[in-house]
């Protein structure tokens, strides 16, 4: 049971209920998670910077690895929103989430979102230079601050106990 119960939107501050109506529009749905950060308007805001972040990602990575990437830093992060968010996405494209198939380039992404994941201040460097040899300087910026996101994302749902969303239940690992 979730520590702090998603808000009733018709009882939130405006600027939450804007940036609810937003996610509704774009997304299709409002989750718990989001309903939750509506508590705070700025910490919804802050959160939501998600989506650019991984709107930047997925122009290097391509959709399939961005959301990989995703998968392996919430699983890494014993998230069960997100990961199970994300292995829904995989599952419905066709991909198995427990075991992806992954290239070489592909590998060392996932290796340093887990590591990042794992310890941020233990980067091993031949997980870093695997990554910074295949992505520019940008591009390697873009994706540690997309790990940071989801990985306050993960720290966010974990540490309120936000329930799972129910749409979600039938991907859960098993």
């Amino acid at each position: 049971m979730a520590r702090i119960p998603p808000i009733d939107e018709s009882k939130s501050l405006p600027a939450a209920r804007e940036e609810l109506e937003r996610q509704r529009q774009a997304h299709g749905r409002v989750t718990n998670m989001k309903r939750t950060l509506a508590h705070s308007p700025a910490a919804l805001h802050a959160l939501m910077q998600w989506y650019p972040l991984h709107d930047q990602v997925q122009q290097f990575l391509g959709e399939r690895l961005a959301t990989i990437f995703a998968h392996a830093v919430s699983t890494q992060s014993n998230c069960l929103i997100c990961s199970t968010f994300f292995r829904r996405l995989l599952i419905e494209s066709g991909q198995d989430p427990d075991r992806p198939m992954l290239d070489p380039h592909a590998a060392a992404v996932v290796a340093y979102g887990r590591a990042i994941a794992r310890d941020s201040n233990h980067m091993p460097s031949d997980v870093f230079d695997a990554v910074s040899a295949l992505l520019s300087a940008d591009q390697v910026v873009a994706l540690t601050a997309f790990a940071a996101m989801m990985i306050a994302t993960n720290l966010f749902n974990n540490a309120l106990e936000v329930d799972l969303d129910e749409y979600l239940y039938a991907y859960r690992d098993s």
